[in-house]
């Protein structure tokens, strides 16, 4: 099996898992949290789905420049972020089933201006800087979604919602 194919299958999974997440996300109260300092609910599911697109950039470009970066959109409403979610999978996908190995050892740069955030082979950039982080801050929105007494599905097994 080829590394693009393994990408693909994780990918696939952990997309499913977060939709699925995402789909149960209150818009009735968008800018609640549960700290001063922490990032607003629909802030923080923006991101989470923000965060599917990063294997498109990984793929199809040597850097990102968070000065000439869009932040995601403030969703109004839960088609919206479910969409915005939708495209950013359908377009990283796409970029998945088509990079070579070869490819994803070239370097790869997150840069704010001349700033030099990091710079990993493309294929860390997905494997980390995408999966894995958006992994992590779909646990942060678990904890988000639990202390608003919001039902969610498990990801890699039951929530306490469910019947074992």
């Amino acid at each position: 099996m080829k590394i693009s194919e393994v990408l693909l299958q994780e990918f696939n999974y952990e997309m499913t898992n977060t939709r699925r997440l995402l789909e149960v996300v209150p818009f009735d109260n968008p800018a609640w949290k549960p700290h001063e300092k922490a990032t607003s609910l629909i802030e923080l599911a923006a991101h989470v789905a923000e965060l599917a697109a990063w294997p498109f950039y990984a793929v199809t470009a040597s850097e990102l420049d968070f000065h000439h970066y869009t932040k995601a959109p403030k969703p109004a409403s839960l088609d919206e972020l479910l969409s915005f979610f939708d495209r950013n999978v359908a377009e990283s996908k796409t970029a998945l089933g088509s990079v070579t190995g070869d490819a994803l050892q070239e370097k790869w740069t997150l840069r704010a201006g001349d700033h030099v955030i990091f710079t990993l082979t493309k294929l860390d950039v997905i494997r980390v800087w995408a999966t894995n982080h958006l992994i992590h801050h779909r646990g942060q929105l678990t904890v988000y979604l639990r202390m608003l007494n919001v039902r969610f599905p498990g990801m890699y097994g039951p929530t306490a919602d469910d019947k074992m």
